[in-house]
């Protein structure tokens, strides 16, 4: 099972996607957990579960998480990977995936998240991912794989 946290446009589903063309690997982002019943509460401990299933060999899973509160729900034993940029780089790519407005909520908002996960503990600290380095990351990842 595989953990990839960070700010938005940090590069999280750009990595969960170049892994994706190497493996077949089971993606999930953020809530997307809250499919799984209608009760948040269950749906978290069904996802739970799911995610330890990982972590024991039963598959391959990656989960990109934007928000620091659900890393509670990792299991011990998943690869942790936490990437970070710099904020006129996020700023940068979040403009542009707006279409080149930021308004000035979302620039409130970003500062106000900015730096949230650098004091996450992790097996894989990427900053300002490129596509130099995620190439790195993920023949890091897929070694990790190896390795269990």
């Amino acid at each position: 099972m595989i953990a990839v946290f960070g700010e938005s446009c940090t590069g999280k589903s750009t990595l969960a996607a170049a892994l994706r063309k190497k493996i077949p690997i089971a993606v999930y982002s953020g809530k997307d957990y809250l499919q799984l019943d209608k009760s948040e509460p269950e749906a978290e401990r069904i996802f739970s579960q799911y995610l330890q299933e990982r972590v024991r060999g039963k598959g391959t899973a990656l989960w990109a998480i934007g928000e620091r509160a659900q890393l509670r729900l990792v299991p011990d034993g998943a690869f942790r990977v936490r990437l970070t940029a710099d904020l006129p780089l996020i700023k940068a790519r979040f403009t542009a995936r707006l279409g080149g407005v930021l308004p000035p909520a979302v620039a409130i908002m970003l500062d106000r998240k900015h730096g949230a996960f650098d004091a996450e503990p992790c097996e894989l600290a990427i900053h300002n991912l490129s596509e130099i380095n995620l190439d790195e990351a993920v023949q890091t990842i897929l070694g990790h794989l190896r390795e269990d």
